[in-house]
């Protein structure tokens, strides 16, 4: 990559960084930009994955206070992601090249449509309750969590988020809150800290594999989670202030573009 190129990826992943602190979508600002470098698309995605997987990490610690009661439920989630990202890596590494590149488009559109509707995704206690309900639900509304196990089809989904999120992962977020949203979980912010475990876990666990595999490139990967990283902190203020609705019309925009600029590159133009 000449310096001009690596100077875009350093800011798609800054910008992604304060993205994905209010909206959400970053990987869909991200991932194009490790493509118009002219990389391997295999390697670009595992480079994105890498790069972007620290940032989750670092939202961990954050929600250290919420867990605290949750631990039973930690570890089926550890397992579970290590199990369906160590499949998905799997099968990236065992997609020829070709075939990936046409998978892409549909990629992409599959992750902007769930990112585009993911209200709908959400339980209806979380569409219809004010925010201030959110932040501190009621104690009969938390009994489910004490000693509390998933259900087999809801593991069994959560296994599919994982092998995707393996694969691919732009829209993995969405997906869990759902399944804990099936769970009958209402509080929020115990949500965003399971979803941090099985989603930070699950992209960690998949890098390891694909680095094993050479198919990460670590100065890129390196360079992303800088500037994710700085991101996050800095320009969430800057996202703020243009709103979380507004950044997600310009992420599902930006998505819609790609999905058909990739389209014309990899069936028409090919």
């Amino acid at each position: 990559m000449t310096m001009l190129q690596l100077g875009l990826v350093f800011v798609a992943s800054f910008v992604a960084g304060g993205v994905n602190s209010v909206a959400g979508g970053g990987t869909l600002l991200t991932f194009p930009v490790l493509l118009s470098g002219g990389i391997d698309s295999i390697v670009a995605n595992a480079t994105n994955s890498a790069g972007l997987a620290p940032g989750a990490l670092a939202s961990f610690l954050g929600y250290r206070k919420e867990l605290g009661g949750l631990r039973h439920l930690m570890l089926p989630l550890a397992l579970i992601a290590l199990v369906g990202a160590t499949i998905g890596a799997l099968l990236l590494l065992a997609t020829p090249t070709r075939i990936f590149d046409r998978l892409i488009p549909f990629l992409i559109l599959a992750a902007t449509l769930l990112f585009a509707f993911q209200d709908k995704l959400k339980p209806s206690s979380l569409r219809s309750a004010p925010p201030s309900s959110l932040r501190s639900a009621p104690p009969s509304s938390q009994s489910w969590e004490e000693g509390k196990k998933f259900p087999l089809p809801i593991a069994l989904f959560l296994l599919g988020v994982a092998v995707y999120g393996g694969y691919f992962g732009a829209g993995i977020g969405i997906l869990t809150l759902a399944a804990l949203g099936m769970l009958g979980m209402t509080e929020i912010h115990k949500m965003n800290g399971l979803k941090t475990v099985f989603t930070g876990g699950l992209n960690v666990v998949a890098s390891v594999v694909l680095m094993i595999s050479h198919k990460v490139d670590l100065k890129l990967a390196a360079l992303m989670t800088i500037g994710a990283m700085l991101g996050g902190w800095l320009a969430v203020g800057v996202a703020r202030k243009l709103g979380a609705g507004n950044v997600r019309k310009l992420v599902i925009a930006i998505g819609v573009m790609l999905s058909v600029q990739t389209l014309l590159r990899y069936w028409v133009l090919t």
